[in-house]
Formats: structure tokens, C-alpha cells, sequence
């Protein structure tokens, strides 16, 4: 049975950076923020938990959208009897009207003065 703190499963933690980066990026923020990084970290948490939310959010209201869609309405698909070749056919197919050119104007012909 292997170890619980195995090296290869700590060996990067969030977002593929391994300990010294993490460590790097404490002590930076260390000397950056000061006596006010709990309070930077609180409004940061704050906003990433807004964020997270909202997207929760979204994706729920598109999990509802793609259940509504893919599911027929029975109320507004009712049939009592099978079709019929003359119920079939009592639609009128949608056609676009024809093209036409443009009269052109009359080609003027040759005149035929003689000098």
C-alpha cells in the first residue's frame, strides 16, 4: 500500500506548481501585501466564491435549457389517428418566386446612312 503523502502525488499541487513555486509565490505576496494580505486574501475568496457561483449558475440554467429542449411536449403534440396520405399532402410547399432579369433595353442597330 503506498504512502498517503506519496512524492509523485505531491509533487505539483494547484495548477501543475510544485512546492517551491508555491512557496515563491507566498513569500512575494508576503512582501507585496503585508499586515493587509488577510484582508486581500477575504475580498479575493469573496470574489472567486461570486465567481464560482455564477458560473454554478449558469451551468444549471443550460442543464434546465438542454432538458426542456430535449424533452417533447405532450400538450402540444396530440394525435389521435395514424396520417393519411391526404392529410400529408394538404400542406402547400414554400416556393420562392422566379427570377427574372431585368428588361434589358433594345440594342440600337447599325444605321445604314451612306455618305
Amino acid at each position: 500500500m503506498k504512502d498517503r503523502f506519496d512524492l509523485d502525488r505531491w509533487g505539483t499541487f494547484m495548477f501543475g506548481l510544485g512546492m517551491q513555486e508555491l512557496v515563491i509565490i507566498g513569500i512575494v505576496a508576503i512582501l507585496l501585501f503585508g499586515k493587509r494580505l488577510p484582508e486581500v486574501a477575504r475580498t479575493w475568496g469573496k470574489h472567486y466564491a461570486e465567481f464560482r457561483r455564477s458560473l454554478s449558475d449558469i451551468q444549471s440554467q443550460m442543464d434546465m435549457s438542454d432538458l426542456y429542449s430535449s424533452r417533447p411536449s405532450s400538450s402540444s403534440y396530440t394525435k389521435s389517428s395514424p396520417a393519411t396520405s391526404e392529410e400529408e399532402d394538404d400542406y402547400d410547399v414554400a416556393t420562392a418566386p422566379k427570377f427574372e432579369p431585368p428588361p434589358s433595353e433594345p440594342q440600337k442597330e447599325p444605321s445604314t446612312d451612306s455618305v
